[in-house]
């Protein structure tokens, strides 16, 4: 069987109705979220204005060089199992099976917080309105969107971050007017860079930059989810390279400029105590009305991320099944091509995490927190190994490189580099007495998965077997 009779094969049943303007905002919206919007200015506090820029480009570096590894993977094998299924095929099924489970609890912990988030935020201008009220109905509506289809889905998506990328875009230009002093702002430390020198270049230390590395990483996640979306775009062979590119530069430069920002506008020691960097800065120039805007496009971006978050789980959980470690029922498809059973398993997934966040904050609900913290980084790190390993057994088997639609230019320093980012990143919070927690709890998962896998592998590899092997493409 051949790459693309497999790729066939594997795609049958799930509707390609994705466009580039379609992944292009799924990924936005799965990254651009209230990391952003909410705590982006506690990165500042801890680094430094300066070392939080350097952080954030550092950031940037580090998503490009994993998102060219997952282009080349993508576009090659366009599949809705993604990294999990080129983990499984490149760096064996215990790593496939573990990412995938890694991805699943990200998405899953985010996704109760996200509609709960989101039902307070809606007291503010509905006081006597139960907040359970407007959680149960985003959850239905995000619901809805996910089942229906994935063209509903999409569409949805597109809207809901489009909000965002708006917010974001007058936010850099209101900023960068009141950083060259077109607009006044009594309350700021003064007009141009001075508080990149106020305190020293790096008042906290070199080291805050390595500590803060996985908060910016985690602010960053969510790109990847252009190559779950693959498997289900028209054309992935030209739309996913295009959609990379532009994600790419637009998160570097949103980011980037959001915390240059940030850094210019808020003393450092400011910046970690507001309850949102934006609606300070947005009622620092005198736009009206700066909290309920805020308030909204708050609320718009945690439905944007509960939205692709219950797409990307359930696309990990009908991965899970087809591979064979999940029962059959968790793989079977609609109509109209969304894995219905897969989404329900995702929603009581995420509501068991919100009732741990209620009845078990400090030891059950911390724990999955500080998994889903690492397991983007690990995720990440499994994208550029595996890119590694494919592009090996691809020329050992007598491909040429510039067959390849989509390839990485610098290889291997790009996968490489990817690596060690990573790796500076899980090194970093080590140091963090605040953030170490996330090791304590997340490594010991990694090896549980590894345990579940190995000791019953033999039942899974009967039901393997009937999978075909990656063959060279035929010529």
């Amino acid at each position: 069987m051949s790459i693309k009779e497999e790729q066939s094969s594997a795609r049958v049943g799930f509707k390609q109705e994705m466009q580039t303007r379609h992944i292009v905002m799924l990924a936005l919206g799965g990254v651009i979220g209230t990391g952003l919007f909410l705590t982006s200015g506690y990165t500042v506090n801890q680094a430094g204005p300066l070392g939080a820029v350097i952080a954030y480009i550092i950031g940037a570096v580090m998503v490009y060089m994993v998102m060219m590894c997952l282009g080349e993977l993508a576009v090659q094998m366009p599949e809705t199992g993604s990294f999990s299924t080129y983990a499984t095929r490149f760096l064996g099924p215990g790593t496939g099976y573990t990412v995938a489970w890694l991805y699943w609890l990200t998405w899953t912990v985010a996704i109760g917080s996200e509609f709960t988030a989101a039902g307070i935020l809606m007291v503010r201008w509905f006081p006597d309105t139960p907040v359970w009220i407007w959680s149960a109905l985003f959850a239905g509506v995000v619901f809805i969107s996910n089942v229906v289809s994935v063209r509903l889905f999409a569409e949805t998506e597109f809207w809901l971050s489009l909000v965002k990328v708006l917010t974001v875009l007058a936010f850099l230009v209101v900023g960068g007017g009141a950083i060259i002093g077109v607009f006044h702002i009594d309350q700021a430390h003064s007009i141009g860079l001075s508080n990149f020198t106020r305190e020293g270049l790096f008042p906290t230390g070199f080291m805050s930059i390595a500590m803060t590395l996985l908060a910016v990483s985690f602010a960053f996640s969510g790109t990847e989810l252009i190559g779950i979306a693959a498997g289900e775009t028209k054309d992935p062979q030209r739309n996913v390279p295009r959609a990379i590119r532009t994600t790419v530069l637009r998160l570097a430069i949103f980011f980037v400029g959001t915390i240059f920002v940030l850094a210019t506008l808020l003393p450092r020691e400011q910046a970690g105590l507001v309850e949102s960097p934006f609606v300070t800065v947005f009622t620092y120039i005198g736009i009206p009305y700066s909290a309920d805007i805020m308030n909204f496009v708050i609320i718009t971006a945690l439905l944007s991320a509960a939205n692709s978050g219950l797409y990307a789980a359930s696309r990990m959980i009908w991965t899970l099944s087809d591979q064979g470690h999940l029962p059959k029922q968790f793989s079977a498809l609609t109509r109209m091509g969304t894995p219905f059973n897969a989404i329900v398993l995702s929603m009581v997934g995420g509501a068991a995490s919100l009732l741990s966040s209620v009845f078990a904050p400090d030891t059950i609900y911390l724990a999955l927190v500080s998994i889903s913290g690492l397991a983007v980084v690990v995720v990440w790190m499994s994208i550029a190994a595996s890119q590694i390993a494919f592009r090996r057994h691809y020329v050992a088997n007598g491909g040429n490189i510039k067959d390849l639609a989509c390839r990485v230019r610098g290889y291997p320093w790009v996968p490489l580099g990817a690596l060690a980012c990573c790796l500076l990143s899980c090194v970093g919070i080590a140091f963090d007495p605040e953030q170490r927690v996330a090791l304590y709890f997340g490594v010991p998962f990694i090896a549980w998965c590894y345990f579940v896998y190995f000791i019953t592998r033999k039942g899974r590899e009967r039901r393997l077997s009937t999978i075909a092997p990656l063959a060279h493409p035929a010529k």
